[in-house]
């Protein structure tokens, strides 16, 4: 007589999310896309926030996640460590963005009048959130260690925004499209806080361009589950649902393929903000 034994339960595939999207209502899109990636892949998913960009490197190459939605500067230092970027977002057709230095309407300050004003920063390896405006405050002279009488890490662009107009610093950064989109600041100011705050603020300077983020994928994940995790993601615009991801998890309108290494120049600028 043969006994039918139950086949081992299959491990969870592991989805870290950036400490920049914020808390509020993290859980609830954190949750969405845990039953999104469940029904599309076929097995049990955990999605969690990372509480820092460094972590969320870490657990990429460590293996405790399996993928993730990660900030640029965290795709060039894992894929220089020989992790694949599966895909990379896109927004109003573009795979790149930049920065800009922004204060309080009304502040009358510039880049040259910051001197012994406080800072809000997002995170040591958020590219629009530090690295690129603290790269070029120094290609204008300013250096921001001597500059600045302090330098908050607020860990997302909501909170270093708030606090902006709350007073308790003068200049952030948030992220925002490129030149030839013809858009401004302001509309990376909504995304974060929503309709017309974008009005609260005034342009400080632009910074230079960087890619988008991305989907690197960890090591030890098997080539026919990263396939099938790169075909659910660009499809995503194909449904309202995925849609609906696209738009409140990762704040694009769609994916595309990554280019190998497609990451590598961010380690200059990485080094330009040291």
């Amino acid at each position: 007589m043969s006994v039918n034994t139950p086949s081992p339960a299959r491990s969870p595939f592991r989805f870290e999310l950036p400490p920049s999207l914020g808390s509020e209502g993290v859980r609830e899109r954190a949750d969405r896309l845990m039953s999104f990636l469940q029904g599309a892949l076929g097995r049990p998913v955990e999605v969690s926030v990372a509480s820092s960009y460094e972590l969320l490197a870490k657990d990429l190459l460590s293996g405790r996640a399996d993928a993730a939605w990660a900030p640029p500067f965290v795709c060039a230092r894992t894929e220089a460590m020989g992790v694949r970027v599966l895909v990379r977002g896109v927004r109003l057709g573009l795979s790149s963005y930049r920065a800009a230095l922004v204060c309080k309407v009304g502040a009358g300050l510039s880049v040259e009048r910051l001197k012994g004003l406080p800072a809000a920063w997002v995170d040591r390896d958020a590219v629009a959130g530090y690295l690129l405006p603290t790269a070029y405050l120094k290609s204008q002279g300013v250096e921001p260690a001597r500059t600045f009488s302090a330098q908050h890490f607020a860990g997302s662009y909501r909170a270093a925004l708030e606090a902006v107009l709350s007073g308790a610093v003068a200049v952030a950064s948030v992220f925002c499209p490129p030149a030839s989109t013809g858009l401004s600041f302001t509309s990376g100011v909504e995304k974060v806080l929503g309709p017309s705050s974008g009005e609260k603020f005034e342009l400080l300077a632009y910074t230079e361009e960087a890619p988008n983020d991305g989907v690197p994928v960890s090591m030890g994940v098997p080539s026919l589950l990263a396939g099938k995790l790169e075909e659910t993601l660009l499809g995503l615009q194909e449904t309202p649902e995925g849609q609906a991801l696209l738009s409140g998890v990762f704040s694009a309108d769609r994916f595309e393929p990554a280019p190998r290494m497609g990451y590598r120049a961010l380690y200059r600028v990485a080094l330009a903000s040291l």
